[in-house]
């Protein structure tokens, strides 16, 4: 895997180190996470952010183990790192950090004081809420270190204050049960109680959202560290709060080795391609409703049907894990309803509100049957895909309906955001794309095409389905070119304004990147172009990505920055999207461009944001600093997809 460390000058250094973060996972949507600095930025921030029933419903137990050392002299040196309100960071325990890395997806720091070396690693148990903390000396001694336990119990997305009710904390066996949910254990426990007030988190505050939260100190953990190679852990845990789980240096010993494994299954071709590797499987999870599911993105996001269909390829296909994704279709199969595909909302409903994530469908499976060969589950789902297909031709939600008399899909519902762009300000979408948007109409006839061969191969008559196809193939062709030189970025689309007798509908040729999969997917609708590309490419192709926006057009939103509607307003107006350079890689490719420029700019980000990982998005305009989840799910997977096949 790539390197990813870092030496003092940064790390003791706070706006690098705090804009930095690690995670680790514990395989059913919790996580460990914090910066490389030690300093809570995000109220997701924690040492044991605990799932519930969906990913999305997680709730923050320990917020963090805060080391000080104990030297022969009887000085204490505190090694932790908060921000109060306001903006006074205390202690600053980072200026000691001699070294920070991540070795086989393990975080581990090293703090230096004089001759004296503490390094702390942090692991996950996979299938189960359960964190280690392990100290060790490298060097030096003896010293005494204390670990102060802060803690809470609140939803992940909230914040809880000291004017409430403190946390319950009960004394057990070598530790201390909090709230009732979840279980610290470590040597040497001393119980405290004490609120520590206005703990304040700047990447939230720079969101525009509630940036304070009063934390509560339970107790300290206490050991002594005699020589080097000794040890001081603490392990907490939910669930199964009677069950104690390995040590923590176990934990942290059986989280590298299960690493190189998933590694290994994904048989990477160079260091990129297996950090890659590693970063996707974070994302794939157990869910109490689900045997296979995938988060999105962390920390906030959930499991969303579009985002898992748009990376499926990536994330399964192209790590070994077949299997796991034959399963994940099937139960994605099993929520069809009206020809479409559920939703899950981070609300935790079951919702049905969107046009491409049951065409992403189709797709995912086209590609699992041609790439595994795996026809058996090609011909198990196949009367439901046939459902699919018939129910548009019929029409469904939100008016989403073939049109008989070009057979294209048309979309759209006021108050509606069907696409991918589904960004909302204040209920109002803000890029509604009601018509025929471009990438709907390219997938509508990729999952044709991709349903009729499956329809083939089950030995079953697909000639209707290849008449539909070809009709809307044709269409397309005739319909979405527009005389600026790319495509319309949706036709058919409700004129905001016309005069008496004007038309009611226009033909939106702003420069975006949906109409990329016109030419990337695999039964692409148009032979490649190109200039086309070269036009596209010059508007909107960025180091980190593809613009939703070009600069030169109206609304074009440069910062993805600002309160909850300034973010969501810019959200796809010209924030840049790291996903996107699967669909122009492809598309590039099939045009004779050159691509093996594409990557170096993404490849260095996997040490700049979200270590090891792919951000959702960043600002439109450079230095396109990082912005959405720092981990996110399918710019991971496309990246991965679209490397390997280089």
């Amino acid at each position: 895997m790539i390197d990813i460390s870092f030496g003092p000058q940064l790390c003791a250094e706070l706006t690098g180190g705090a804009s930095r973060e690690w995670l680790v996972t514990d395989g059913l949507g919790g996580y460990a996470m914090g910066t490389v600095s030690g300093l809570r930025t995000r109220r997701y921030h924690g040492l044991l952010v605990v799932a519930g029933e969906t990913p999305a419903a997680r709730t923050v137990g320990l917020v963090s183990l805060d080391p000080a050392v104990v030297l022969p002299s009887g000085a204490q040196v505190r090694l932790g790192a908060h921000e109060w309100s306001p903006d006074t960071v205390d202690p600053r325990g980072f200026e000691l950090l001699e070294h920070f890395a991540i070795i086989d997806g393990v975080p581990r720091w090293r703090w230096r004081i004089g001759d004296v070396v503490i390094e702390r690693e942090i692991a996950m148990l996979p299938g189960r809420p359960c964190v280690a903390v392990v100290h060790r000396l490298v060097a030096g001694g003896p010293v005494q270190l204390d670990l102060a336990a802060v803690c809470t119990w609140r939803d992940a997305h909230g914040e809880r204050r000291a004017d409430g009710p403190a946390p319950r904390v009960e004394p057990v066996a070598g530790g201390a049960v909090v709230e009732g949910a979840y279980r610290l254990a470590g040597p040497g426990w001393v119980p405290e109680g004490q609120w520590w007030l206005g703990v304040r988190h700047r990447e939230e505050a720079a969101r525009g959202l509630p940036a304070e939260e009063d934390l509560w100190y339970a107790g300290r953990f206490s050991g002594t560290l005699e020589r080097p190679g000794d040890t001081v852990s603490v392990l907490a845990w939910a669930g199964q709060l009677d069950q104690e789980p390995v040590p923590a240096v176990e934990v942290v010993a059986a989280a590298r080795q299960r690493n190189r494994r998933v590694v290994a299954a994904a048989k990477p071709v160079d260091d990129v391609e297996a950090t890659l590797a590693l970063a996707a499987d974070a994302f794939v999870v157990r869910t109490a409703a689900a045997p296979v599911d995938v988060v999105a993105g962390y920390p906030w996001f959930g499991a969303w049907s579009r985002d898992t269909m748009i990376s499926y390829e990536g994330l399964f296909l192209c790590t070994g894990r077949a299997q796991e994704g034959a399963a994940l279709l099937r139960g994605y199969a099993a929520t069809l309803s009206e020809g479409m595909l559920a939703n899950t909302a981070d609300t935790g409903r079951v919702e049905y509100n969107t046009v491409d994530g049951t065409l992403w469908f189709l797709h995912a499976v086209a590609r699992h049957v041609t790439v595994t060969g795996d026809t058996d589950l090609g011909d198990e789902l196949l009367p439901a895909l046939h459902g699919v297909a018939d129910a548009h031709l019929k029409g469904t939600r939100y008016g989403i309906v073939v049109d008989p008399v070009d057979a294209l899909l048309t979309c759209g519902a006021p108050g509606a955001a069907l696409t991918w762009m589904d960004a909302r300000v204040y209920g109002v979408p803000v890029t509604a794309r009601t018509g025929k948007p471009v990438e709907v109409n390219a997938l509508w006839i990729n999952g044709l095409a991709g349903l009729a061969e499956l329809t083939e191969l089950a030995g079953q008559d697909a000639a209707e389905l290849w008449r539909l196809h070809h009709r809307a193939h044709a269409s397309f062709r005739q319909r979405f070119p527009a005389p600026v030189g790319w495509l319309h970025d949706v036709v058919d689309a409700p004129a905001p304004a016309y005069p008496l007798g004007g038309a009611a509908h226009h033909d939106d040729d702003l420069l975006r990147p949906n109409q990329l999969l016109a030419w990337s997917l695999p039964y692409a609708p148009l032979e490649p172009d190109g200039e086309a590309l070269r036009r596209i490419a010059a508007g909107l192709l960025t180091p980190l990505g593809l613009r939703s926006l070009s600069p030169d057009s109206p609304g074009f939103a440069g910062r993805h920055s600002g309160g909850p509607a300034e973010r969501d307003g810019a959200y796809h107006q010209g924030t840049v999207w790291p996903w996107l350079l699967g669909p122009y890689t492809d598309a590039a490719r099939r045009a004779g461009l050159d691509v093996d420029n594409l990557f170096p700019g993404i490849e260095a980000h996997l040490r700049e944001h979200g270590l090891g990982s792919v951000s959702e998005t960043t600002d439109g305009l450079a230095p396109y600093r990082a912005t959405g989840c720092p981990f996110q799910a399918w710019s991971v997977a496309e990246l991965l997809r679209v490397r390997r096949i280089r």
